[in-house]
């Protein structure tokens, strides 16, 4: 059975994500994750997201020089606050959740 308290630290991995960039989810994830599978499967889920988007932001940043790297920002800047956010209520909610296009690296 999963906690209130492990349901509060998987989300509070996204929403810090909104405040301190890796920081906050990488000391949540570094300190709980041993202590509940939960907490560790999403901060793997945030760091893979992450990384992924990452790599995404930087073929659109080069692809800029053809014009459609603008347009590919602007989608993955708001696709990253959209998956973030559901991400954050689906761990609250007790849920495992996959984010699209995550390329699973951890």
């Amino acid at each position: 059975m999963i906690t209130q308290e492990e349901k509060t630290f998987a989300m509070l991995i996204y929403v810090l994500s909104f405040f301190s960039g890796l920081i906050g989810p990488l000391i949540i994830w570094l300190v709980h994750k041993n202590e509940s599978e939960f907490i560790g499967a999403h901060g793997k889920a945030y760091f893979n997201f992450f990384i992924s988007y990452a790599i995404y932001g930087f073929i659109s940043f080069l692809l800029i020089f053809i014009l459609i790297g603008l347009i590919l920002i602007v989608i993955i800047g708001i696709l990253t606050i959209i998956f973030t956010i559901i991400a954050a209520v689906k761990a609250y909610n007790g849920e495992h959740y996959d984010i699209p296009l995550t390329i699973k690296f951890l």
